[in-house]
């Protein structure tokens, strides 16, 4: 992972990021591959870590998938 997704990530509580890593995201670009409903339904994703992944999708300019 390079360093600015490990930055993005680190902002995350401990459960969100197992919650990306059992589903294989490892970077913004595959956190874009999925819904922000999708992701929202993931066990450890809580209402604090959306805005944060949002954020991080803007500004590299991508979104979550629609």
């Amino acid at each position: 992972m390079e360093k600015k997704q490990r930055e993005v990530f680190s902002m995350l509580g401990q459960p969100a990021k197992r919650a990306l890593a059992e589903h294989g995201v490892t970077s913004l670009v595959l956190l874009a591959a999925h819904s922000e409903q999708e992701v929202r339904r993931w066990h450890g994703i809580g209402p604090s870590s959306i805005p944060k992944l949002k954020q991080a999708l803007a500004e590299q300019g991508l979104t979550f998938k629609k």
